[in-house]
């Protein structure tokens, strides 16, 4: 893994298929050069404080087996978490796993709307204007949202490979925690987050405000690390939700 160069506060890869829309939040830890890397140096940039490890990757193989559009952060969650409102304290951390950010220790009003403004309010402009713009062709695309996380936190294991997270009710998601089950997969079932409590910004904003059908995966970075692991992981998401037919009835 490495910093990313910054280079747009997203990046769209179109897709034939309009039922499908697959997003990523925390797909780099690239933070423009004008922030002096919030502090911070190369090797804590490339920690999971800063991205989502590996799910760029899960997620670039996912689409491009369904064949749809994707929709990537361009920046790190520590310049301003694109999975949280612009009302949220947490969306810009003065220190996160016990890590201090010192570019962020002193963000006043005015830093924190241009960063609103400069990165947040284009990703999610983004989102919202695709689905849309289905919508109003009468296409109820679904939304994937995918995340990584860490094998440990506070000094607790955890050992799920994969999770669904799910907010209003199970059975829609139902099927694909039966199939990670079905093939040998100890999965998290709104673990390690109870999406019950907080799911996240993209998925509150833009699928349940929508009423679309949505799910979000979460991959334990652990086991994609690398190129060829992301994409096998991208392409066993798609076999559970091929084989589940989850978005496709």
């Amino acid at each position: 893994m490495a910093v990313d160069v910054y280079s747009a506060p997203f990046r769209l890869y179109p897709g034939a298929q309009r039922a499908f829309l697959v997003v990523c939040d925390h797909a780099s830890n690239a933070v423009p050069e004008r922030y002096g890397s919030l502090g911070l140096s190369a090797i804590e940039l490339e920690r999971h404080i800063a991205w989502d490890i590996g799910a760029r990757g899960v997620a670039l193989a996912l689409a491009e087996k369904l064949a749809c559009p994707v929709i990537l952060g361009g920046t790190s969650r520590l310049l301003i978490d694109l999975n949280r409102s612009i009302h949220d304290a947490t969306s810009i951390l003065a220190e996160s796993d016990h890590t201090i950010v010192p570019r962020n220790l002193a963000v006043n009003d005015d830093e924190r709307a241009a960063r609103i403004r400069e990165f947040h309010v284009p990703y999610h402009t983004c989102i919202g204007t695709h689905l849309d713009t289905l919508l109003a062709l009468d296409i109820r695309p679904t939304l994937i949202s995918v995340h990584s996380f860490s094998p440990v936190l506070g000094g607790v294991a955890r050992p799920w490979p994969v999770a669904v997270l799910w907010k209003r009710a199970r059975e829609p998601v139902a099927a694909l925690l039966d199939w990670f089950v079905a093939h040998g997969f100890l999965v998290g079932d709104n673990r390690p987050y109870d999406a019950r409590i907080l799911l996240g910004w993209t998925l509150e904003c833009h699928a349940l405000r929508r009423d679309l059908p949505h799910v979000l995966f979460e991959v334990r970075s652990d086991g994609i690390e690398t190129p060829q692991a992301q994409r096998e992981w991208g392409a066993r998401l798609y076999r559970a939700m091929v084989e589940t037919r989850f978005g496709l009835t």
